[in-house]
């Protein structure tokens, strides 16, 4: 078995298009070292000295890196990790909306 990566909308162009990549277990620092290996440039818009970017979320099996060791994650066989951009803006302006509703 693999690790699987699911690779989000925006970064596919810098794998070839795929949804997900296949890669080797490890840490999350090696999971991601073997997907810059297999696209090259898409670790850059992933990390930033080493850690994840602010703006991106990132979960193996569900659960948050964030509350788990980072980068130090363990990531095994058959595991899958889901890195997920944050989505911000929006906002209410007067006449978009029926003002009875807020």
């Amino acid at each position: 078995m693999a690790v699987t990566i699911r690779i989000p909308s925006p970064f596919q162009r810098y794998a070839d298009g795929r949804e997900a990549i296949e890669v080797g277990p490890g840490t999350l620092a090696d999971v991601l070292a073997s997907l810059e290996q297999q696209c090259p440039g898409i670790a850059e818009r992933i990390l930033e000295n080493g850690r994840t970017r602010s703006f991106l979320n990132v979960y193996v099996n569900e659960e948050d890196i964030r509350f788990l060791q980072g980068e130090r994650t363990e990531v095994r066989d058959g595991d899958e990790v889901v890195i997920l951009p944050a989505i911000a803006g929006g906002g209410y302006r007067r006449g978009c909306r029926d003002e009875a509703a807020w």
